[in-house]
């Protein structure tokens, strides 16, 4: 089933048009990377999904047309976005934060499972979670950011360069629990990054985006050998 169908995608900030003509379509229960160089329209895309950009052409989820729907509302339809920089609120627990990632859900219980829950599939946030978001480690808020997201009980997780900022391994870290989330949750995942080889080691599928336009896609395990599209558009010798 296609979760995501965009088709003919043009977005702008006022006057000035940042995506052009962008279709793609994501099918439930896939992991898949949207990759670009800085400033490709990589970030605009998902602030379009969300809602936080006017648009022209068509966006529908599970089927349903987003095109007068709120940001607020569409987090309640199951649409969950993790922006660039985390946006943990450092002076907050890791439990407050997880608790206001909750505000959606109405049930007391629900959100004790759901804390339990994350907290197993991020024991370091357990071991931290009386501590003050701004205390931890960039991976450890990368963790959070993705915790909290996750309590409002999304369809679609999409996740703006989860990477910015970490090293390696812990980029590495990070988008293995995205696998474990897409593999044992059956979570949809649209993941942005500039990390090419890494993150097309554990998508399904990616687009790459140029200049405000989708200019290739396909299977990742196609894009990671594909030597001439990683050169032309992803800056990788």
């Amino acid at each position: 089933m296609t979760l995501l169908d965009i088709k003919d995608l043009s977005a702008f900030y006022g006057k000035t048009q940042a995506l052009f003509d962008c279709s793609f379509a994501v099918e439930e229960g896939e992991f898949v990377a949207l990759l670009g160089s800085n400033g490709a329209g990589k970030t605009t895309l998902l602030r379009a999904i969300s809602g936080l950009l006017p648009f022209k052409g068509s966006i529908f989820y599970a089927g349903r047309s987003l095109e007068w729907i709120a940001a607020q509302k569409r987090l309640g339809l199951g649409i969950a976005q993790i922006p660039q920089g985390r946006g943990t609120f450092s002076e907050f627990t890791v439990d407050e934060n997880l608790q206001l990632g909750a505000t959606i859900i109405s049930s007391r219980s629900q959100i004790r499972q759901d804390k339990e829950r994350w907290y197993e599939t991020f024991p370091r946030l357990r071991e931290r979670r009386d501590q003050l978001a701004g205390n931890l480690s960039g991976g450890e808020q990368q963790m959070l950011a993705v915790a909290r997201a996750l309590m409002s009980r999304p369809k679609l997780l999409m996740c703006d360069e989860p990477s910015l900022g970490l090293a390696p391994s812990i980029t590495q870290e990070i988008l293995a629990i995205f696998k474990t989330l897409h593999r044992d949750h059956g979570m949809t995942l649209l993941v942005v990054e500039q990390n090419v080889d890494i993150t097309l080691q554990y998508a399904d599928k990616a687009f790459v985006i140029e200049a405000g336009q989708i200019v290739a896609g396909g299977a990742a395990s196609d894009l990671i050998n594909n030597e001439d599209i990683k050169k032309s558009y992803l800056g990788v010798a």
